[in-house]
């Protein structure tokens, strides 16, 4: 059936069809294809992951190469994503007939940026949780999930503060300094929130508590305890470099995959037109 079409007359004397430019069933089709199709890389990407690194040391690829594949793979899963559901965008809109070649060209190009901005903002919504859980453990492994649910993020340094020079302690002892244990941690989460570290007054109290535990001496007390707020401060500052790069990874990540959606809406809606490849396209 010929579809019946309404024209109206613009300013410079050219009639255009009455018809939408953005066709949103073809936007929407577009970026839920997307959105399945980066679940699908992003499971693949955790299998990958899981099967280059080793908890033993000297095998598996070291950390430096795990963050760059890592980004890389990011840039070529979005590219994909993207591309697919631009093209699908491009493809599946309506026909606009009696419209300039550059203007089609322009809707096209929109059509993919359109389908790549849904997808960004629905995936940031449906996809936020099994994202997370599949990088999460692509980054930290599947040793380390039973360990962090089990402890607080400051008990491995407070290990560290009140380990004994003679392992074999008394129960009682070690019943007794739960509650050193935990003033510990709390005083170091206390003192590390907000990029602060501890002064010089909870240094020296730690000190005191980690002679008394230890049976160290007070010199020797404060060298650990020196050392221990050292080493959270190297790890605070691997986290926030890691967090860093992961962050411009993931940006650049986006930008190239708005561009490849676009350019995939143009191919596909010139194929939709029979129109790609044409010189007058291309001008």
């Amino acid at each position: 059936m010929e579809q019946v079409m309404h024209r109206v007359e613009t300013n410079d004397g050219v009639e255009e069809p009455l018809v939408a430019g953005v066709s949103w069933a073809a936007v929407l089709a577009g970026a839920i294809a997307s959105l399945a199709l980066t679940l699908v890389l992003l499971s693949l990407g955790a299998g990958l992951g899981f099967s280059v690194v080793s908890p033993w040391a000297n095998s598996g690829v070291s950390a430096t190469s795990f963050e760059i594949g890592t980004g890389l793979y990011f840039i070529v899963m979005a590219m994909i994503s993207s591309a697919l559901g631009g093209y699908l965008a491009g493809r599946l809109r309506n026909r606009w007939i009696g419209v300039q070649t550059s203007e089609v060209h322009f809707r096209d190009t929109a059509h993919g940026f359109l389908a790549w901005a849904l997808a960004s903002v629905l995936g940031a919504v449906i996809l936020a949780s099994p994202a997370t859980s599949l990088i999460t453990g692509m980054t930290s492994g599947a040793m380390q999930s039973a360990a962090s649910s089990q402890s607080g993020p400051m008990d491995i340094y407070v290990d560290t503060l009140l380990r004994r020079d003679t392992p074999a302690a008394d129960n009682a002892a070690n019943a007794g300094g739960a509650e050193a244990r935990r003033e510990l941690a709390r005083l170091l989460a206390a003192d590390f929130r907000n990029g602060a570290e501890p002064s010089a007054t909870d240094r020296g109290y730690m000190a005191k508590v980690v002679a008394a535990r230890t049976g160290l001496s007070q010199a020797d007390a404060d060298k650990r305890v020196n050392d221990t707020i050292a080493q959270i401060k190297t790890d605070l500052d691997k986290a926030r470099k890691a967090a860093m790069q992961l962050a411009i990874w993931l940006t650049l990540s986006l930008f190239i995959g708005a561009f490849a959606a676009a350019l995939a809406a143009t191919e596909g809606g010139g194929l939709r037109d029979g129109t790609w490849g044409n010189r007058a396209l291309r001008r």
